[in-house]
């Protein structure tokens, strides 16, 4: 009985605890890296709303990939770029299933750009998270599409060049004005009150699933403290101050 009461006591009193669907591997993300705050909010997701078991995750090429690390689901692997294809395929075997792709911004935004057009063009009805740090993280720091004007890179050592790289791409306005998507977000983690709404939008997303709704699309403006040679305090005032501006956050188009 006394054994009883204690457990009823250290359950009363629990304040936080893990969600069972992020694994016990300790992170390798950089410090300041919003890979993991994002895992977070999707794992909770995924088990406040019951459906690990039916929930099926695809990771592509860049940091993105091992994302399959550290979320306890079922998970396909794509080639760089692929995954809304792939996300594709398995949504229209398995439209049961709760499909959800989570992809950088050199993946998605650059090689990947005819996938998650066209997935998004149709309403495929899967999620799609995308991680806007406006740069190539893992391969060594390279410019890529959403890279800022101005920004050095390690392909750009003078800061992009609008006469030779063109503008920065916005992604997530451009797949808004598709058909075929219901829910078009953008948003950040780096602050409380911005993780809350984070999860609130990725937890709409996956209801929409289920409502069948088209493509949701998450995009999440995030830092990169190694690619961006910051101190994670510093990367995050840099993204505020530059970042937020050229990708400012909100629903962008909700049906």
């Amino acid at each position: 009985m006394a054994a009883e009461l204690t457990e009823i006591i250290k359950e009363e009193n629990l304040v936080y605890k893990k969600t069972p669907a992020l694994t016990d591997n300790v992170m390798h993300y950089c410090p300041g890296c919003s890979h993991g705050v994002v895992h977070k909010l999707i794992a909770e997701v995924i088990e406040e709303m019951g459906i690990r078991e039916q929930t099926i995750g695809v990771s592509p090429v860049g940091c993105s990939v091992l994302a399959y690390n550290y979320l306890d689901i079922d998970w396909a692997e794509a080639a760089h770029g692929r995954a809304p294809a792939v996300a594709t395929g398995i949504s229209r075997l398995h439209p049961e299933k709760y499909v959800f792709t989570y992809q950088g911004d050199g993946d998605l935004a650059s090689i990947g750009t005819a996938e998650v057009m066209h997935a998004c063009n149709r309403g495929e009805n899967i999620v799609i998270v995308f991680i806007n740090n406006a740069i190539y993280g893992m391969t060594g720091g390279q410019m890529a599409p959403t890279t800022l004007v101005g920004q050095v890179t390690s392909t750009t050592p003078y800061g992009r060049d609008v006469k030779l790289n063109g503008f920065p791409m916005k992604i997530t306005e451009l797949l808004a004005q598709l058909d075929g998507t219901g829910y078009v977000t953008r948003q950040a983690v780096h602050t409380p009150l911005a993780i809350r709404k984070a999860k609130n939008a990725i937890r709409k997303a996956f209801e929409n699933t289920k409502k069948e709704k088209g493509t949701s699309f998450v995009e999440v403006v995030g830092t990169c403290s190694s690619g961006w040679k910051m101190t994670p305090a510093a990367a995050n005032r840099w993204m505020v101050e530059n970042m937020f501006p050229k990708y400012p956050l909100g629903d962008i188009k909700d049906l």
